[in-house]
């Protein structure tokens, strides 16, 4: 009954994922890029932190210079490019890396394509009203206990770190100034690391999510799976592509393997697998050849005209044809269905009174046209 309704029940199929991949809908986390920045830039903080308060040092000291000269020659822009100078290659360093991290936080989770159509004009995004929807809507109220969890857990480590540091911190005052200017910077940048570290707890939980709900938002519908489907079937390309694999079946290596089959399973239209079993051979029955539309034509082509015998079971034929590859055996659970095809084929059966007879396929191969397994209501 969930197919009468279009209940979104199917996993997406490689087409449905690649048209999301062009339109954006990607896998995203803000709370993972977000805690990638913060983390890389903890971590420079960490490692050219001296370099930086050198700088600054230097920038101050150029700031508070003021001699002859600069009356006799006023520049006010000259202190100001020699401390962007001083500054810039510490701080270029800092937006390399907090580009790049944001970059590779998407890219690892793979979302690092760039969209041109994404660029185009919506008027939907300037709507007011469809902007209030995304701020009470269901989405709204998920980001703002989000943002609420996080204030909260940032907050509670951010207040625990510094209580526990308080004594030291004061203690401090006693000391020289440079060594209580880089143990106060030693203090922050633990901190900021502890900190950052709980940006990543909360990504661990969030990419999850994002997942679940990236996945829930492709999910199609039987009826979605069928028309996609018949539209590939349908599109000229496909149509070609059928037409070389029939002409390339009916001259090459397929006549030779319905030649050694004994029977074709036929769906009856849409697929077609030939059966070899041959005492002494082969241990089980064998699939020779298989294929769709017009493989499957092609096939029942080549084994009418070789006087092979073609039967219509077209649950079995299709639990073959998505079960077993060309030259493998069959799956264990047909066993006693293609065992009975054959007693009839080779007429061991005489009691059929030369009507197939009838098989049951198990349910766990019983797959509708689009290999999607069928579940018993």
């Amino acid at each position: 009954m969930a197919e009468d309704f279009g209940e979104k029940t199917e996993a997406p199929t490689p087409k449905r994922r690649k048209d999301a991949l062009e339109k954006g809908e990607v896998l995203r986390s803000k709370e993972f890029a977000t805690a990638a920045v913060v983390l890389i830039g903890c971590a420079w903080l960490a490692l050219a932190g001296p370099s930086l308060i050198a700088a600054l040092k230097a920038v101050m000291v150029e700031s508070l210079r003021f001699g002859r000269g600069d009356i006799d020659d006023f520049q006010p822009l000259r202190p100001l490019l020699a401390t962007g100078l001083k500054l810039a290659p510490s701080l270029a360093a800092l937006f390399g890396l907090t580009m790049a991290a944001a970059v590779l936080s998407q890219a690892g989770l793979g979302a690092a394509r760039f969209n041109a159509s994404l660029l185009a004009f919506k008027g939907s995004r300037i709507n007011p009203g469809n902007g209030l929807k995304r701020m009470f809507g269901m989405q709204g109220l998920i980001e703002l206990g989000k943002s609420l969890l996080k204030v909260l857990l940032l907050g509670a480590i951010g207040a625990w770190l510094l209580w526990s540091v308080r004594n030291d911190a004061l203690g401090l005052v006693a000391g020289n100034v440079d060594g209580s200017v880089a143990a106060l910077g030693n203090m922050l940048v633990v901190v900021l690391l502890t900190m950052a570290g709980g940006l990543m707890l909360i990504a661990g939980v969030d990419v999850p999510i994002q997942m679940i709900r990236l996945f829930t938002k492709l999910k199609m519908s039987k009826k979605e799976i069928r028309d996609e489907h018949k539209e590939a079937e349908g599109s000229p390309e496909m149509k070609a592509a059928l037409r070389r694999r029939q002409h390339e079946l009916l001259k090459g290596g397929a006549r030779k393997a319905v030649e050694g089959a004994h029977v074709v399973l036929t769906n009856p239209t849409h697929f077609a697998v030939a059966l070899r079993y041959e005492r002494g051979r082969d241990e089980v029955p064998v699939v020779v050849a298989k294929g769709r539309g017009a493989t499957a034509f092609a096939i029942r082509e080549l084994a009418a005209e070789m006087g092979k015998p073609v039967l219509e079971y077209p649950a079995l034929a299709r639990a073959v044809y998505y079960t077993s590859r060309e030259g493998q055996q069959i799956r264990d659970d047909l066993y006693v269905a293609i065992a009975t095809v054959l007693a009839f084929v080779f007429g061991l059966n005489q009691r059929a009174g030369g009507m197939p007879p009838s098989v049951l396929v198990p349910d766990t191969a019983r797959f509708d046209e689009n290999g999607v397994l069928q579940q018993n209501s």
